[in-house]
């Protein structure tokens, strides 16, 4: 039986999470979704192509539970089958666009879990767990230009990008380190038109100062779709060298 590639990928059900699982779909692949919801149209297209797929429904929000549980499943799998191991931190939210004076304390806090949080965790269990693997490993965290420049009425979502930013540094330090150690990258995807774009440009000038630039981003066709952000980001995981720097953006391809 030859190997497959392994890919975890969470935010799968939507936007370019949904772009990227659909473009990983393939027999040599075997694809685990972590998202909040699963998607009838996606296990079609992974039977159709004898792809291997799994689709949790989990609650990233709480996130020592949903790293546990991926902890336990790798645990369980082992490295036979498998040729190498990625794990991409895609999943992420918004919450109102205010000034953090305005905010809801929950909706600051459900961010940073799902934003932050929840990716820090994911990777201490993915990597904990395939550590004597023997496989190559990836670690693809999707970033924001947000979390490399500030922006009003935007901190919860640009410090939890900025985290993930400073985290894959920290960690890209410590697997160089290791015998086998993965291979870490934080990349910003570029400007994609997603809900969150559309989110951002109905959003009160009066509440956001920026909106003016995302509307003209949108009326001047500068918002890259996001099949063709998917396929970017992925073959970026695909470059030999994936993980240096640690922090990439695909614009600067």
């Amino acid at each position: 039986m030859s190997q497959q590639h392994l890919f975890i990928l969470t935010g799968a059900s939507r936007g370019m999470g949904l772009a990227m699982a659909q473009q990983l779909l393939a027999p040599q692949h075997s694809l685990l979704c972590i998202s909040r919801m699963a998607l009838r149209s996606l296990a079609e297209a992974a039977h159709a192509v004898r792809c291997p797929l799994q689709q949790w429904q989990q609650d990233l929000s709480r996130p020592p539970q949903s790293a546990q549980r991926l902890a336990d499943w790798l645990t369980t799998q082992g490295p036979d089958g498998y040729a190498s191991a990625t794990l991409i931190n895609n999943a992420g939210v918004i919450p109102r666009v205010t000034p953090l004076a305005h905010a809801g304390l929950g909706d600051v806090s459900h961010a940073l879990r799902v934003g932050l949080e929840a990716p820090m965790l994911l990777c201490a269990a993915f990597l904990g767990a395939t550590e004597h693997w023997g496989i190559p490993r990836k670690v693809l965290n999707i970033s924001s230009g947000l979390g490399r420049r500030p922006m009003a009425s935007q901190s919860p979502y640009c410090a939890a990008k900025a985290g993930m930013d400073h985290f894959s540094r920290c960690l890209a330090l410590e697997e160089a380190a290791r015998p086998g150690g993965a291979q870490v990258c934080s990349l910003a995807p570029g400007v994609i038109d997603t809900d969150m774009q559309a989110w951002l440009r109905q959003a009160s000038p009066d509440e956001f100062p920026d909106v003016g630039h995302f509307e003209r981003l949108k009326a001047s066709g500068q918002l890259t779709s996001a099949e063709e952000a998917a396929r970017r980001v992925l073959a970026w995981l695909q470059r030999p060298d994936f993980g240096n720097p640690p922090i990439a953006d695909v614009r600067d391809a």
